[in-house]
């Protein structure tokens, strides 16, 4: 059910301060974080976009502009995408935050993290994965089962999306990676998804393009085994 590719923001002035940006309004990217955008458009040249989704906030729309504009789709914003809510943490300095107890928790349990007059990460995931599965429906609806589309959020977001495709725990999901302008691809099935990419920052993604039905009955659906012994 769909292809996602999801696509954390380029490179913004919060990420070269050391800050933690949150949903500070106006946060933009930097010069390195506009060209990581310009350079989205190559690298997803290949791939037959049905929708791009984004995350309300300047730094992602900024990120997916120069792609929406090369396809003349407009971005569907998404507020389940959305950074995390950090509460008091928002726009402190990353090495002060270091210093708090609460993030020790949030490194080695994070699924027990509730920021300060903001939300918890496991809440942040549920309505994250929330979000993906219902656009995903939607775009199936309209596009087909084999549809491709983009959702554009942030590190943390992404990473737990990662983490329940990959049905590991959230306490897990620090161990995952996830790059300014980097790209991950999950393939949604009926039972269950399938992760094809993570943290790629360069590789050829046209073999992520579900290939074309050869039986009309075929494009109803893909199937939700894997390959026993890995694909070829």
């Amino acid at each position: 059910m769909t292809t996602l590719i999801l696509l954390r923001h380029g490179r913004s002035s919060a990420n070269v301060a050391g800050v933690l940006a949150g949903r500070t309004p106006g946060i933009e990217l930097d010069e390195t974080g506009r060209a990581q955008a310009e350079r989205v458009v190559e690298r997803l040249a290949p791939l037959p976009l049905a929708a791009i989704v984004s995350s309300p906030l300047t730094r992602c729309q900024q990120t997916v502009a120069p792609l929406a504009a090369a396809r003349e789709l407009i971005p569907i914003i998404e507020p389940g995408l959305s950074e995390v809510d950090y509460g008091a943490w928002t726009g402190g300095a990353l090495k002060t935050l270091a210093k708090e107890p609460l993030w020790k928790v949030v490194q080695a349990h994070p699924s027990a993290a509730v920021f300060p007059e903001g939300e918890g990460l496991a809440g942040m995931q549920a309505r994250a994965v929330a979000a993906v599965r219902a656009n995903a429906a939607r775009i199936a609806a309209e596009h087909g089962p084999n549809a491709v589309w983009l959702a554009c959020s942030h590190g943390d977001v992404i990473k737990s999306v990662l983490a329940d495709a990959l049905a590991t725990h959230l306490d897990n999901f620090q161990r995952i990676m996830v790059d300014t302008c980097s790209v991950s691809v999950i393939h949604y099935t009926e039972t269950r998804p399938f992760v094809a990419r993570v943290n790629d920052l360069g590789g050829d993604l046209a073999s992520v393009v579900p290939p074309k039905p050869k039986r009309r009955r075929a494009a109803a659906k893909r199937t939700s085994d894997a390959v026993v012994g890995g694909s070829t």
